[in-house]
């Protein structure tokens, strides 16, 4: 089955939705678990979501599951590996005391996707989408900015700082990461998309959980415990991880990751409209002048063909 070309801006949106009312979920379980704790939430009660969705497509398709190959578990082993080393970088930036300008750093993300896109897997980013890709990085830096009265000038004379360096080293895993699932998914050739991403899913989920469990087990094993005693809210954060998961795999299925990750930036739009909405927070000048960035970016990204 051949996706719709256009059917990968829909399921970005709806990635970006489910993962802006995880994140609202996973902040709340934050304060009793630990943010380990809560990352590990997203992958141990996401797991048996994705294996009902995973499910649910076989028994669609009709076919039996894939079969892997030694290029599908390389690509699956680097994404998953360095989508836990990002976050545990950014964890390590967060603790610095200048911790605004290392994830300011860390949001350069979108523009390494977009290298590592084109040179592990040819995935070739036209002027247009480039344009969309820049737009919507300085709309983010501009949000979150290292320095709020000189925001363009802390990037610029703070790159060599160890707050810098570990953003820029989260950014890299995480645009690793991004590349390395849509890489899993073309690896199952001849799988239709939907079979490639959701069986890319489970394999990455298995994989993060054995692996960051086995972690926690050995240090601090009693977040383990508080994660299973805190299995009803738990579950809510774990079914809107693996829709969002079940998403952005299938996005990055079907359009290359640079594309998807700029597209998925509008999920800092719904945070904001939530912040507006619920919390009756009020936007400044720059905030309105990043939002519009972001804005213009989405829509370049998405009537670029």
């Amino acid at each position: 089955m051949t996706p719709a070309p256009w059917l990968w801006i829909p399921v970005t949106i709806g990635a970006a939705f489910a993962q802006t009312l995880r994140n609202m979920v996973q902040r709340h379980l934050t304060g009793s678990l630990g943010t380990l704790g809560a990352t590990l939430v997203r992958f141990l009660y996401g797991l048996p979501f994705a294996a009902l969705w995973l499910g649910a497509v076989q028994g669609a398709e009709g076919i039996p599951l894939p079969a892997p190959t030694v290029a599908f578990a390389g690509w699956v082993l680097l994404a998953a590996v360095c989508q836990l080393a990002a976050t545990g970088l950014l964890l390590r930036v967060m603790e610095e005391r200048n911790f605004a300008l290392g994830v300011a750093y860390s949001k350069s993300e979108i523009i390494q996707v977009a290298v590592f896109g084109l040179a592990f897997l040819g995935d070739r980013v036209s002027l247009v989408a480039g344009s969309a890709i820049g737009l919507g990085t300085l709309g983010v830096l501009l949000l979150s900015p290292a320095d709020r009265r000189r925001p363009l000038h802390a990037l610029l004379v703070g790159w060599t700082t160890r707050p810098a360096l570990l953003g820029l080293a989260s950014g890299t895993g995480f645009a690793l990461a991004a590349v390395g699932y849509r890489g899993a998914a073309l690896a199952l050739a001849g799988a239709p998309f939907l079979m490639a991403a959701a069986y890319s899913l489970v394999a990455a989920q298995l994989l993060q959980t054995v692996l960051l469990g086995a972690w926690l087990f050995l240090r601090e094993a009693a977040v383990i415990t508080a994660v299973l005693r805190a299995w009803r809210t738990s579950l809510f954060a774990g079914l809107m991880g693996a829709a969002a998961s079940v998403g952005w795999f299938t996005a990055m299925a079907i359009e290359p990751a640079a594309h998807v990750r700029t597209l998925g930036l509008v999920e800092l739009l719904f945070s904001y409209v939530i912040a507006r909405r619920v919390f009756r927070e009020r936007l400044t000048r720059r905030e309105l002048a990043a939002v519009a960035l972001l804005t213009l970016a989405l829509i370049v990204m998405t009537l670029r063909r």
